[in-house]
């Protein structure tokens, strides 16, 4: 059985994190405090489906830290006054886009 440890080491990047944190910096110098902007100015959602586009486009990386700041500063600051977070089962999950999980393969062998 996998432990934590391993999990994380071979599916999570802290890199990513770090990227994430930088491009946050970054943007309070050139915007301002986040919190003062969203969802009152901005709506952070409308912008992941944009940097999404523009990944699709360029396959630049950066796009995909842009979409994990938007999606962090929606959890934060969200744009819909219900929003709420309620943790599901894989039953209420869409699953994986046009595919299958290594796991589910092993399975069908």
């Amino acid at each position: 059985m996998e432990i934590r440890e391993e999990i994380l080491r071979r599916d999570f990047s802290n890199a990513f994190i770090e990227k994430m944190k930088n491009a946050i910096e970054m943007s309070h110098y050139k915007y301002g405090w986040a919190s003062k902007t969203y969802p009152e100015l901005a709506q952070a959602y409308k912008c992941i489906r944009e940097r999404l586009e523009e990944y699709e486009k360029t396959h630049n990386k950066e796009y995909l830290i842009d979409v994990a700041n938007f999606a962090m500063l929606e959890f934060l600051y969200p744009a819909f006054g219900d929003a709420r977070y309620i943790p599901t089962d894989s039953d209420k999950s869409p699953g994986l886009a046009g595919g299958i999980s290594y796991k589910e393969l092993m399975k069908g062998e």
